[in-house]
């Protein structure tokens, strides 16, 4: 059966199919309207500390009196066209520069509140006017049957999230970046579409492979496995088969990174490159690029030794790193040792948090254990569209390269079996 939610007030109509489903699927229509009718459509939703979002648009109904978000056009509001999934991912905070970041990715949903109102009801008045129509939607970032087991082996802290069914499934080690504590959005949408994924909060390299032993005692799970913005690990751990990179750069940051007794040293930044915007926003883009022309070889990783295949994401617009540079020097650094393995998806306008699809912009948000406001990047239209197309492509990479390797693990492991019956 369809699962869908209906709501009627005064002969109108509006559902959306399906009701509770993951983030990447929707489909919102209204009837009962007098044709070619204009309303606005209003939608909103609180985050898991209370802060609110929203977004508007303004559809004019077909001949028939229906408004599909499918195919009519948005004639003005938060954007402006034909997009399905416009309100979802043009909301924005009422509290300037807050980010929408859920973390219980099991146990809720988003919770998005959709109501449609006559066009002539002023924006300022909506909270104290009743809509036509109402109704609640709930988008998960996990599908059903997905499970989740927290991680403490070791130094290693994090989540691993299995798909429903036997295994064994293709891992995916997924570090989400600066922005504190184990985001794992990312991790439940690709687990949701048959990946073993392992979120972690950080990455000790010096530990990892040992810690790591505890995915080789998982029956469901096969180790060769990729890493998600984990440049070092795909540098040196000869089980990762393929990285797939969004907007990181090609050396150490922060502190010395310790593997084996080698010692790789972090890459000095100029303080006095740091930039401040207009709107007091902090831009990080240039501050490694006085040192640049300094720095040896030596700091930058060796690349060339990685054993698996790299699909790099950048957004060309990004103001925290200057991932199109450094993306630059890796691809260089592999095609003067011979290399070809390696994927480069560039995109312009799209800035440094490139997420999964129909994720809201966030064009700059505050680090709370910097106390700054730190400027991501972007431009509304070409960032979402790239979120959709790289999330495709995430996707056709990992089956590309861990598919088939678990499948040959998975044919070994039968003949070895069928050996030992004889």
């Amino acid at each position: 059966s369809m699962d869908f939610s209906l709501f009627f007030s005064m002969g109108f109509c509006c559902y959306s199919t399906p009701a509770s489903a993951l983030m990447l699927m929707s489909q919102c229509i209204a009837k009962g309207l007098t044709p070619f009718q204009i309303v606005l459509l209003w939608t909103s939703l609180e985050d898991e500390k209370g802060n609110l979002f929203h977004s508007q648009a303004y559809s004019r109904a077909n001949e028939v009196g229906e408004v599909d978000l499918e195919h009519a056009s948005s004639l003005g509001g938060d954007y402006v066209g034909v997009h399905p999934m416009g309100l979802l991912w043009s909301l924005k905070p009422e509290k300037i520069l807050t980010k929408l970041l859920k973390r219980d990715v099991m146990n809720n949903p988003l919770k998005v509140q959709l109501k449609l109102y006559d066009s002539d009801v002023m924006v300022t008045h909506i909270a104290i006017t009743t809509p036509k129509v109402s109704l609640t939607l709930e988008r998960w970032y996990v599908a059903p049957g997905v499970t989740r087991i927290q991680v403490k082996e070791g130094c290693l802290r994090g989540a691993l999230l299995l798909p429903p069914g036997e295994g064994r499934f293709p891992v995916v080690i997924d570090l989400f970046g600066g922005i504190g504590g184990l985001i794992e959005i990312r991790t439940s949408l690709l687990a949701s579409h048959g990946f073993a994924v392992l979120a972690l909060a950080y990455l000790d390299l010096e530990y990892f492979e040992e810690d790591a032993n505890f995915l080789l005692r998982h029956p469901k799970v096969n180790l060769t496995f990729s890493v998600k913005t984990g440049l070092s690990m795909a540098i040196h751990l000869k089980q990762v088969t393929a990285a797939a990179l969004i907007n990181g750069p090609n050396f150490i940051l922060d502190i010395p990174q310790v593997y084996r007794g080698q010692i790789n040293q972090p890459w000095l930044f100029s303080p006095h490159s740091l930039s401040i915007s207009t709107l007091g926003l902090v831009e990080l883009q240039r501050i490694f690029e006085d040192t640049r022309a300094e720095a040896s070889e030596t700091f930058f990783l060796p690349i060339e030794k990685a054993q698996g295949h790299f699909l790099f994401i950048v957004g060309e617009e990004d103001m925290n790193v200057n991932s199109k540079v450094y993306t630059e020097q890796a691809t260089e650094q592999l095609r003067r040792h011979g290399k070809n393995n390696w994927t480069l998806l560039s995109y312009p306008g799209v800035g440094h948090l490139i997420e999964p699809p129909y994720s809201p912009l966030c064009c700059a948000s505050r680090i709370s254990n910097l106390c700054l406001f730190m400027h991501w990047g972007g431009e509304v239209i070409p960032h979402v569209a790239a979120q959709e197309r790289s999330w495709k492509e995430i996707q056709k990479f990992l089956r590309k390269h861990l598919v088939p390797v678990v499948t040959s693990c998975l044919l070994e492991e039968q003949i070895f079996l069928e050996i030992q019956k004889q």
